[in-house]
């Protein structure tokens, strides 16, 4: 019974990380999706995330997902169900209603990144690693906020991996007749 408990349990694992893999790679995230492949992926191969100077390209899961277990594995499972459902309910389908739902679901990512403190920018970006003498004025201060915890990564970097939405105008109020 242990030998097959082993068994059993190395089979579990095992699958885990090769599923985690396969589904953890840009290509998988950027082309599984209709909606990413149209509007999201084009955006992140356009992005200084994807093509730099460098030559270090940050993948989707880089940003998007935890980097440990189990919260890893609880994210993939959430986001997976909620793209699959979004697809076929086809709510972001089209250019217009991706437009429309734009504004919403970026702030759903912005809010994660704050409610964690940006740790995923900050598994690649080490802020004690920053020059500030390259660094402009105005970032220069930013950064000072981010060290003394009044601010995150994504307080000012919401455009740097996608096109930045632009916030919806409040709805204009209907005459009273």
């Amino acid at each position: 019974l242990v030998a097959i408990g082993l068994v059993i349990g190395a089979f579990g694992v095992i699958g885990t990380e090769v599923a985690v893999a396969v589904t953890g790679t840009s290509e998988f995230c950027g082309t599984t999706c209709h909606s990413h492949q149209q509007f999201v992926y084009p955006e992140h191969q356009q992005s200084v995330h994807y093509t730099n100077r460098t030559g270090v390209r940050a993948s989707c899961t880089d940003c998007h997902v935890p980097h440990h277990y189990p919260a890893k594995l609880v994210y993939k499972a959430k986001a997976g169900m909620r793209d699959a459902w979004g697809e076929l309910r086809g709510t972001i389908s089209t250019r217009e209603k991706f437009e429309r739902e734009r504004w919403r679901l970026a702030n759903e990512v912005w809010d994660e990144m704050r409610g964690n403190n940006s740790e995923n920018c900050r598994s690649c970006h080490n802020p004690t690693a920053m020059s500030s003498t390259k660094q402009s004025e105005d970032a220069q201060k930013q950064h000072k906020k981010f060290a003394a915890g009044k601010a995150t990564c994504i307080d000012c970097h919401t455009g740097v991996a996608h096109k930045e939405p632009e916030e919806p105008k409040a709805a204009t109020p209907k005459p009273a007749p």
